[in-house]
């Protein structure tokens, strides 16, 4: 089994420099009665849950609504004596490889579980750089299954498959896009997307991926007319502390519109070297969720809320 998936840049680390509050409260909780994940903050930004592979575990994983599948590190796979189904190809940011994809019997996180899902052996080493313990990410494979809400701010992550929680957040219900699959790519879960505008693209709107696996915001190289309006104007970042950091250039700050909800001085970053070979999408960039406090999905709805009340 060979295809192309279409994934955000988990390996982004500490690219703009956003931060979570410390302010969260041991008493917070999920609405509705829906069981609450504490999990812990990796990066000022990216959350990390126990799981349970085929019963086994705790091990723990990022959760990445960037990412189709669910990723496993190589040792772990090994450990656990997987078996492979085949290769799949993984498109990030600006890289582009082949990987191992197996069937697992079961994940779980907290009371949660879904049976028979897709899982990628991949290397996490630019994850593990920033925490060693993470041994893989929680992708839209499991996430799809539920309506999510992530709870920055008090470092809440709820999961919910009864549809109760969409009927009780307030607030302007953003559609999800779906692109266009490219013909090579397979059936996976559908990428989260949505439509924005920005100061420097004026009334074109673009679209970005909602990515809980990365830090920052991020637009594509390949654009030939945001090359025009926005990312010739990219700057090299000054004196850099990691790999990952070496390889992105800084845009002018955005103001950024996303339905009604306006957002100021936004500051995306764009690769600085594209690698070759990268299948062509129709997402223009990455929107992080981490530059809200709070966001809910809505799986069963198709469309998000900026900062539920």
């Amino acid at each position: 089994m060979k295809t192309s998936l279409f994934r955000a840049c988990f390996a982004l680390l500490l690219v703009a420099g956003f931060s979570i509050s410390n302010s969260c409260s041991a008493e917070s909780h999920c609405p509705d009665s829906i069981p609450s994940l504490h999990p812990r903050i990796v990066a000022g930004a990216l959350l990390v849950v126990p799981v349970r592979i085929n019963h086994l575990g705790p091990f723990d994983f990022m959760v990445d609504t960037g990412s189709q599948l669910n990723v496993i590190d190589p040792s772990l796979a090994a450990r656990l004596n997987l078996k492979s189904q085949g290769t799949v190809g993984l498109v990030a940011t600006n890289s582009y490889s082949q990987a191992t994809v197996a069937v697992l019997e079961s994940l779980e996180t907290g009371p949660y579980t879904v049976e028979k899902p897709l899982v990628v052996v991949q290397d996490l080493g630019s994850v593990q750089g920033a925490d060693p313990l993470i041994r893989g990410v929680l992708g839209e494979e499991f996430l799809s299954h539920f309506d999510v809400l992530f709870d920055y701010v008090h470092r809440v992550l709820c999961l919910d498959s009864t549809g109760i929680m969409q009927t009780g957040l307030r607030g302007d219900h953003i559609p999800l896009v779906r692109p266009k699959r490219p013909e090579n790519e397979l059936q996976f879960s559908p990428r989260l997307v949505v439509s924005v505008n920005l100061s420097a693209t004026g009334s074109r709107p673009i679209l970005l991926q909602l990515d809980s696996g990365s830090d920052g915001p991020i637009l594509y190289p390949s654009d030939r007319e945001l090359e025009q309006s926005l990312l010739k104007r990219a700057k090299p970042r000054g004196s850099e502390v990691s790999e990952a950091r070496q390889a992105f250039a800084a845009l002018p700050p955005q103001e950024m519109r996303i339905g009604t909800r306006i957002l100021r001085k936004v500051q995306f970053v764009t690769p600085v070297r594209a690698a070759q070979k990268i299948p062509d999408r129709e997402e223009n960039g990455i929107l992080a969720t981490a530059l809200f406090e709070r966001l809910f999905i809505s799986h069963t709805g198709n469309f998000i809320i900026l900062d539920p009340k």
